[in-house]
């Protein structure tokens, strides 16, 4: 509900507070005290149009804050998420307008554009006026309030159900036969890519345990050149050069040829004999190594074949070489849902008409039920508006078939409220066929019968009673009365009867300081409230016969 309204220097308000209460809040005054000023701050607050206009006579700027405590569950919590805004116990809605006619708007303190406040206030508050009618005026609001009136939640909660499986249905075939007319159109080049894949069947990891058995491979080779090349220098291929081994024969036959005794060159000759032993030792030992270590070249040939195979693939498909075997996997699961894809599709077809069935059964029940319950509706407002001096009126509740691409989540059926307020007269659409009095009681008869179905908890009457007074005045005040009981209700009245229906009434009154006026609006006690009262009954001289009947109508009486 709407908790309370800070004014700050619009138009004829220089500084106003006030708070709201539950039940029926009536606000009186005389005709240009300024009652009007108070729905335009509202409106202002609550995402209206801003104009220069507004801002009071010598100030930079104006503002207008609108606090709301909406219930739990509330659907202003779901537009605030959107924002990425953490919901509070209440609920500020703050407009701010310069001289120049720019303007900021603020939710909670934080900065929003002005259509979020227009989106929040939706659904905080309604307003029924003669010549500004939202909410019930509005045809797409209709099925959901036929609904909340027959309890047809359920089945409307079912329908939505059928309608999202029928939808994520046709999704999954529409997906399948994309796919599968994807997958015709490269045909030759999918099963060519898997062929050619196929044939070199790639593996997880394989291309890192190749490059590290390469590795080992080159470094084996050139450990084997500088073993081939140590034994080269022992045993050169030039046998005119000789090596070591042939110079140390040639150093000892020299020796030999020492004549005799040649004692002294039998300590060399011994040493010569043993390094002609350790050359061939060597010898030996490095033909042995490269032997055994040599690596085998045609396995290193095939390595880096492989290798390079792998990665000509991958180059060739814009792919890592790790990623070859998922690009095999996945090419050919389009090769297998194009081979299989008639089959599931349809499968997919079937299940796709199984679950229009379902809607449409769904759809079908809850059109059969709205077909009932507009007839109990039509029937309530019937008894309705004769009181409220609409005896020749009658409203029409159309249950009517949508096509076929219009039906939704709520329903194969567009719900209309439809009026004619004469005899003979065809129905029409609420704000085109009723004048501006009768379509304020014809929407306060909407919302008498509405109420319990109506999300907004706040609903504002500008002058439903213009134009009646006595017993229709009266029947007026008793159902803003009964709506109030549901829901908060905030009327602009100059009917007496309405106003003692009131749980808190206001008084709005203009003053004039000096040469400027100025707008005030006063709670009124039990006394002041008589008062006013019998001023609306008996004019500007209030007399004991104006009070006896204001208190006639505070206790309940009627005159």
């Amino acid at each position: 509900m709407l908790a309370s309204l800070a004014i700050r220097d619009v138009v004829l308000i220089e500084r106003l507070d006030l708070a709201f209460g539950p039940g029926l809040t009536v606000l009186t005054g005389e005709t240009g005290a300024g009652k009007s000023i108070l729905l335009d701050s509202l409106g202002l607050a609550c995402g209206a149009r801003a104009e220069a206009g507004m801002v009071r006579a010598g100030q930079s700027q104006c503002s207008v804050s609108a606090e709301f405590a909406p219930p739990p569950n509330h659907p202003s919590f779901a537009i605030l998420a959107e924002q990425a805004m953490e919901p509070e116990e209440t609920l500020v809605l703050r407009r701010v307008v310069q001289a120049d006619g720019r303007s900021r708007a603020f939710v909670n303190g934080q900065p929003v554009a002005a259509g979020v406040l227009r989106r929040l206030a939706a659904t905080l508050v309604e307003v029924q006026g003669q010549h500004d009618q939202v909410g019930l005026a509005d045809p797409t609001t209709h099925g959901g309030l036929l609904d909340a009136f027959g309890g047809l939640e359920g089945q409307r909660q079912q329908v939505a159900a059928a309608h999202r499986a029928w939808r994520e249905a046709e999704r999954s075939l529409a997906a399948a036969r994309e796919a599968i007319a994807a997958a015709q159109r490269d045909e030759e080049f999918l099963r060519h890519a898997v062929e050619e894949l196929s044939d070199l069947a790639p593996e997880e990891g394989e291309e890192e345990q190749l490059s590290a058995e390469r590795q080992k491979l080159q470094q084996g080779e050139r450990r084997s050149e500088s073993i081939a090349a140590a034994l080269a220098e022992l045993q050169p291929r030039d046998r005119r050069r000789g090596g070591p081994a042939e110079a140390l024969r040639s150093a000892a036959r020299s020796l030999e040829r020492l004549p005799a005794p040649n004692e002294e060159a039998q300590p060399i000759l011994a040493l010569l004999a043993q390094a002609q032993d350790a050359v061939a030792e060597a010898e030996t030992l490095l033909e042995r190594m490269l032997q055994e270590g040599a690596p085998d070249p045609r396995r290193l040939e095939q390595l880096e074949d492989r290798l390079f195979g792998l990665r000509a693939a991958a180059r060739k498909h814009a792919v890592a070489v790790v990623e070859l075997p998922a690009l095999l996997a996945s090419l050919k699961d389009r090769l297998g849902a194009l081979d299989a894809g008639t089959g599931r599709v349809a499968a997919l077809e079937a299940a796709a008409a199984a679950a229009r069935r379902d809607y449409v059964a769904a759809a079908e029940a809850l059109s059969g039920a709205r077909r009932a319950a507009a007839a109990q509706l039509e029937a309530a407002l019937g008894k309705e508006l004769p009181p409220l001096k609409l005896d020749r009126a009658r409203v029409f509740v159309e249950v009517a078939p949508r096509e076929e691409s219009a039906w939704g989540a709520d329903g194969m059926d567009r719900v209309t409220f439809l009026v004619a307020t004469n005899p003979g007269q065809a129905p029409g659409h609420l704000q085109k066929i009723a004048s501006g009095g009768e379509l304020s009681r014809l929407m306060l008869a909407l919302k008498v019968v509405l109420a319990r179905g109506s999300p907004v908890p706040t609903l504002i009457f500008d002058e439903v009673d213009a134009g009646i007074g006595g017993a229709t005045a009266a029947a007026v005040g008793e159902r803003l009365a009964r709506v109030a009981e549901r829901l908060q209700v905030l009327v602009v009245t100059h009917s007496p009867q309405v106003a003692a229906r009131g749980t808190q009434q206001l008084r709005v009154a203009k003053q004039v300081k000096g040469e400027r006026a100025a707008t005030t609006v006063e709670p009124l006690g039990k006394r002041e409230r008589r008062e006013e009262i019998a001023r609306m009954l008996a004019g500007e001289r209030v007399t004991d016969a104006a009070r006896a009947a204001a208190d006639s109508l505070l206790t309940g009486g009627l005159l």
